[in-house]
């Protein structure tokens, strides 16, 4: 969508800056993808005309500009002669989109560019250069230089593919005010011609017809404007239309009265009726096209594209305007199955205000006959105007239930009614009604959107930065954590915050939160796990021969669909081999010791415990386990089980760790550190059988959970005895804090033996 600034100020009171306009656009939702202030050609005179050496129909001309020393330009046109003022496109100026720089034309240097009526965009003439009145002062504008914005749209706001509803935003967020337009009811008018109305699809169909027009060039304000935007000006009846499917956002269409057999008729196409295009392509129709026609045919194809018969001339004395509404999914359904996207369905297929048919009518035969004359011999309203009754029923405490932020009541009114709600607050739930052209609002939810954009992200922001405060439940920030698993050899991988239901359902059994209206069908749901993204990740690195990976990522799970119902998480991936091929053959697969030892360093030497019960749908169920302190899991690691990856077609090994929340994890140590102990370490082995099925971690961690002096479990030995038995054999390390005596070490061995064998039914092994 592009437009210019004066012509923004025709429904903006506003004194900012073109930057300001653009910062706030973007803030509020609309992106500025770019903000143009081109140079303007001048008026210049021609001074000397002089035959080019190297050509028979070139000339080289020294023209004044205004400044101190005549400018050289090398010129083709005819008419060029001495004395004529003209315009000059000097270096820097953009013509027909192409930028003009100083450069040789057949050797002989060119600082510039005469321009012809066509090149300036405000006319048809291209036989020569314009010829501008003799009075005209050298050195000033030829044409008013306009500043251009262009912004992108999103599919949620068709009221900003106007003029009038960006400046109605603009107004709401403080821009300026916003001046109301004194538009023209439709008025009907007796006349021979009628519309006949066939399909419900087309609710409404205004038609005007002028008779004794003589086709002209529009006025100068009108021509600037489209020239600016890009679109060729051509004459007032054709300029009149696409003027006000900007400014308006209404399309329309401008038919040859004498060309139309009969009345109006808007029907649906039979399967093979072929309609040739204002263009001169041929298309061939089928029964669910919706097409303006006449007792002849086709004339267009409604919403899209008018055709070739129909279409007016230079020699155009009697017009007819057409002025509808239809069916956003009907036309859509034409555009995309010919391949055809104009100005009008790109509008259609988002939905416009389906109110203004008739003001939007007026207004064009008013643009007309001012320019070209003529007479209004017929008005014909065909259907109703399809006023929409879409009420919501909307609380201000809602906003604070949504967002977790709370804005003063009236302050949510006072930006609604600026947004051109209407707004029934007489009881505690409001009645709120939007503005005919906000076809996008039917919930609640997009109330809170609108007053979330306007009252202003940044001011949200700081708001739920103040009120989060020092609550932290945790001084180990989430930049410590990225810091140390990027120590680690771990790249933080950044994902979206949606999931895929499918996907989700096959990881865990966690709720899922699904969104009514996903941006694609891939996300479908606010995502409750990391690990959908990062094996999404994997799989395609994998696809691209990258199989040795190791990511992290750290960001907002979601447990429901309320504010407070969301959490930190942490989930690291790590696959294929440890470290690139070597000569020395030293590199492995990765296995989960490695997103164990990931987490061990998480805990920060804290005490914990490993179980290997209650295995999540992601997991091998032989190879994963929990790190727990007393009955809380804090994380859990294991490999991803062999089903779901060939469902995720992921042929690598992969091996997960996660931390469903961060604030499970152990505050960060701070402070003075503890001195070294100045007393030996003493190291003691135990061997025990305990049934196969049981997991040496299981052990160890048993083993060290018994003494605080016991820094240390490793096992060094482990075999199967063929009778459901096996021995696993540990060392463990014992960190003396004073003179350890004979006693004091017997009496922690004896601990270590008598746990283990209670907690794991396990017998010390005396051989």
């Amino acid at each position: 969508m592009k437009w210019t600034y004066d012509w923004l100020k025709e429904y903006l009171n506003t004194d900012a800056s073109a930057q300001d306009i653009s910062d706030t656009l973007t803030r509020i939702g609309l992106e500025v993808e770019d903000v143009q202030s081109p140079l303007s050609p001048i008026v210049a005179e021609i001074v000397k005309c002089e035959p080019h050496e190297n050509s028979d129909h070139l000339h080289v001309l020294q023209v004044n500009d205004g400044s101190d020393t005549l400018r050289q330009v090398v010129c083709g046109a005819p008419n060029a002669r001495v004395g004529l003022k003209s315009a000059l496109a000097i270096p820097g100026c953009v013509i027909d989109g192409n930028e003009i720089s100083s450069g040789k034309l057949r050797g002989v240097l060119s600082d510039g560019m005469m321009c012809s009526a066509k090149e300036l965009g405000i006319g048809d003439d291209h036989s020569g250069i314009i010829e501008l009145p003799a009075d005209a002062k050298v050195g000033s504008a030829v044409i008013e230089s306009k500043t251009v914005f262009d912004a992108g749209i999103t599919p949620n706001r068709p009221d900003y593919l106007s003029v009038r509803g960006i400046a109605r935003d603009l107004s709401a967020a403080g821009m300026g005010e916003y001046i109301a337009p004194n538009d023209k009811a439709f008025e009907l008018v007796s006349g021979t011609r009628k519309v006949v109305l066939k399909t419900d699809k087309c609710s409404t169909y205004k038609l005007i017809e002028i008779h004794g027009i003589t086709v002209n060039q529009s006025n100068k304000t009108i021509a600037s404007r489209l020239a600016a935007i890009g679109i060729n000006p051509k004459n007032a009846p054709v300029d009149a239309t696409n003027y006000i499917c900007y400014d308006m956002g209404q399309p329309m269409h401008c038919f040859d009265a004498d060309e139309i057999d009969g009345d109006i008729i808007v029907r649906t196409a039979e399967n093979g009726e072929k309609f040739t295009d204002l263009f001169g392509n041929e298309h061939e129709l089928v029964n669910t096209d919706m097409v303006i026609a006449d007792n002849s045919g086709v004339l267009a194809l409604a919403g899209v594209i008018g055709g070739a018969r129909g279409s007016t001339t230079e020699n155009t004395k009697n017009i007819i305007l057409e002025s509808a509404y239809f069916d956003a999914v009907s036309v859509r359904k034409s555009a995309k199955r010919l391949g055809i996207s104009t100005d009008a369905s790109y509008r259609y297929e988002r939905g416009i205000n389906p109110t203004i048919t008739g003001i939007a009518a007026m207004r064009a035969a008013d643009i007309i006959m001012s320019a070209c004359g003529g007479n209004i011999v017929c008005a014909y309203s065909g259907g109703t105007d399809s006023v929409p009754s879409t009420k919501i029923t909307y609380n201000p405490s809602y906003f604070l239930k949504k967002t977790g932020v709370d804005i003063a009541t009236d302050v949510q009114k006072n930006i609604l009614v600026a947004l051109g709600y209407a707004v029934d607050s007489s009881k505690s739930d409001w009645v709120v009604v939007p503005h005919a052209s906000r076809v996008d609002v039917n919930i609640p939810e997009t109330i809170v959107a609108d007053l979330l954009r306007i009252y202003g992200y940044d001011k949200i922001a700081a708001v739920a930065n103040h009120t989060i405060g020092d609550k932290c439940h945790h001084d180990m920030t989430e930049m410590n954590i990225k810091n140390l698993l990027a120590s680690r050899g771990l790249n933080e991988c950044r994902s979206f915050g949606f999931g895929n239901l499918a996907t989700e359902q096959l990881l865990s059994d966690k709720a899922n939160i699904k969104i009514a209206n996903p941006i694609t069908s891939d996300y479908d749901t606010m995502r409750n796990g990391l690990l959908f993204g990062l094996l999404y990740a994997v799989s395609n690195n994998e696809k691209r021969g990258l199989a040795d990976l190791n990511l992290f990522e750290l960001g907002t799970v979601f447990d429901g669909d309320m504010p407070t119902q969301q959490h930190t998480s942490v989930c690291l991936v790590r696959t294929g081999a440890t470290s690139p091929k070597h000569w020395t053959g030293r590199n492995r697969d990765v296995d989960i010791y490695d997103v164990k030892s990931d987490l061990i360093a998480l805990m920060q030497g804290q005490r914990f415990t490993v179980s290997t019960e209650n295995v999540p749908l992601w997991a091998h169920p032989y190879r994963y386990g929990a790190i727990m302190q007393g009955k809380k899991k804090i994380a859990e690691f294991g490999e991803l089980h062999p089903s779901v990856a060939k469902k995720l077609r992921i042929k690598t090994n992969v091996v997960i760790a996660i931390v469903e929340d961060i604030k499970d994890l152990p505050a960060k140590r701070g402070g003075k550190q503890p001195a070294l102990s100045e007393f030996q370490p003493i190291t003691r082995d135990f061997a025990f059988i305990v049934d196969t099925d049981v997991p040496a971690e299981k052990l160890t961690s048993v083993a060290q959970s018994t003494d605080s002096r016991i820094t240390n479990v490793v096992v060094f030995d482990s075999f199967d005895m063929n009778d459901g038995k096996k021995s696993i054999a540990f060392t463990i390390t014992i960190q003396p804090n004073d003179n350890m005596s004979d006693t004091g070490l017997q009496k922690i061995q004896s601990g270590v033996i008598e746990s283990v064998e209670k907690k794991c039914n396990a017998t010390i092994r005396d051989k």
